[in-house]
């Protein structure tokens, strides 16, 4: 599969060095497979979770995570978020802007400028 944000994980891996092999085992692991569904994810990547519509793959041995969408149709991985476990703890899948929460809570507080009949 391709990995669109490749950066993140080398951003991440700079500022926690101890982060870089696992997280290329990882970005190895999803490059050379293509994944059918979560079934073939969990088949390679026994500690995932799915959440609204992102896979969180534990990394590191559940020091690090990984916050991504799996779009299987065009065989890509999306990274959205790199985190400590830490970090994830405060992270809410239904707050983010990738959710299907947060675009419903983001089209909520986006004025409408297309309505029809409108005077000027």
């Amino acid at each position: 599969m391709g990995v669109i944000a490749k950066p993140a994980l080398i951003q991440f891996w700079k500022k926690y060095p101890d982060a870089e092999k696992p997280l290329l085992i990882w970005y190895k692991l999803v490059r050379q497979n293509q994944f059918l569904g979560f079934a073939d994810l969990k088949k390679t990547f026994s500690a995932i979770d799915a959440a609204d519509n992102f896979i969180i793959f534990d990394i590191g041995g559940n020091k690090y995570r990984i916050i991504a969408r799996v779009v299987y149709k065009l065989n890509a991985v999306y990274i959205r978020n790199v985190f400590t476990h830490q970090e994830y703890d405060t992270w809410k899948a239904d707050d983010d802007p990738w959710s299907k929460k947060g675009q419903k809570k983001l089209k909520a507080t986006t004025p409408n400028k297309s309505k029809k009949g409108a005077k000027n």
